[in-house]
């Protein structure tokens, strides 16, 4: 699950990568957001000091006793930051020393500033249209993200097209050794770029060896199951040419696993494992991941594995924690890890984000592992 022989093994390949791990290369797309990280208020102190509300259920007993009368909800941001799945992965990538390409929703004609720690971080950046914006109220059991994401109609593909270039995007997704596109739920037309890209790019394609290609359907509930089902299907026909992960939280797997019908047998670890089995199997994926809050777990035709995380029940953010994770694991991949490597790479990731706030460097990561902490 997490051994000490398990953490001592992935430290080690990490720290040999640090000379190489600048070769490696990724091309992400395409969302964007500008996140504002908020609490609510409880009980107001003073000007300067106040308690927040503890829970998304204490803010919605709260809500719902304003039914029918009228409340004030008060909101303290206490940070703006580098918000969407794309960028955020894009960032955790870049910051443990992978050559990152992005391209995606970041301000257009100019990036916001909020986008400086990508570039920063030595990100190639390129944006084709403005960001969407998230409120994310944060509560110790979880988040409510409240978006405004009417900027993201325009990341189209002939948007992409006109406004980052044909060439450009087949040389990137032609050469870098993972393509990861994200976010397919906010980004009404990703579908249509899915398709674009396997009609128009995917025979361009000069034979050679199967390439990784990460997707993340993010939060599908909204959109209708037929839709799922597409999305589903479009990332399937990608495995001829690369090697296909599918990365879901616990709430998208049982999402995903209602869409296709299959029979949720609990949520302990040992169901949730057997789920994931069967939805790589009607999916079609090469690799089917699953990063509920304490665990993750992966799932291939040959084998899966499951590894506890650095859990930390008190966490200092958690928005942005499933990205990280991604990151963490594609990174092990890239690195040829095995899958309880990237899993344990992932977790560590996420794990370093949520107790500090800050992105970790490949070195954070080896200490990390090298001294794992209890949990909290």
């Amino acid at each position: 699950m997490n051994t000490p022989d398990l953490r001592a093994r992935c430290a080690a390949r990490l720290e040999a990568a640090a000379a190489d791990v600048a070769a490696r290369t990724a091309f992400l797309g395409f969302d964007g957001f500008v996140d504002e990280i908020i609490a609510v208020v409880d009980q107001r102190a003073n000007a300067a000091e106040f308690t927040a509300v503890p829970t998304i259920q204490a803010f919605a007993d709260r809500l719902a006793a304003a039914a029918g009368r009228s409340t004030n909800v008060e909101l303290v941001t206490r940070r703006t930051k580098i918000g969407g799945n794309g960028p955020i992965m894009a960032n955790a990538l870049a910051r443990a020393g992978v050559r990152v390409a992005y391209v995606g929703a970041l301000g257009h004609p100019n990036p916001h500033p909020v986008f400086t720690e990508l570039a920063a971080n030595g990100a190639a950046v390129h944006s084709i249209a403005d960001p969407g914006r998230t409120d994310a109220l944060e509560f110790t059991d979880g988040k409510l993200l409240l978006g405004k994401m009417f900027p993201l109609a325009e990341v189209t593909w002939e948007n992409l097209v006109e406004r980052f270039g044909r060439q450009p995007f087949e040389r990137l997704f032609a050469t870098a050794d993972l393509v990861a596109f994200v976010n397919w739920t906010m980004l009404p037309f990703m579908s249509e770029i899915w398709e674009a890209v396997q009609a128009e790019v995917l025979p361009r394609l000069k034979p050679g060896p199967r390439r990784k290609i990460f997707f993340d359907l993010a939060d599908p509930e909204k959109r209708p199951p037929a839709e799922q089902w597409r999305a589903l299907e479009l990332i399937a026909r990608f495995r001829p040419h690369f090697e296909v992960i599918l990365g879901l939280n616990e709430k998208e797997a049982f999402e995903i696993a209602a869409v296709l019908g299959l029979p949720a047998a609990g949520r302990e670890p040992a169901a949730v494992l057997e789920l994931a089995r069967a939805i790589r199997t009607r999916t079609g994926v090469d690799t089917l991941v699953v990063h509920p809050v304490r665990y993750a777990l992966s799932v291939t035709e040959q084998a899966a594995e499951l590894v506890e995380g650095p859990y930390v029940a008190r966490p200092t953010i958690t928005t942005g924690a499933g990205d990280h994770f991604n990151a963490g694991f594609c990174l092990g991949k890239l690195l040829g890890l095995d899958d309880a490597g990237c899993l344990l790479a992932g977790v560590t990731t996420s794990g370093a984000y949520v107790r500090s706030g800050l992105t970790p460097a490949l070195a954070d990561l080896v200490r990390m592992l090298r001294d794992w902490p209890a949990a909290a």
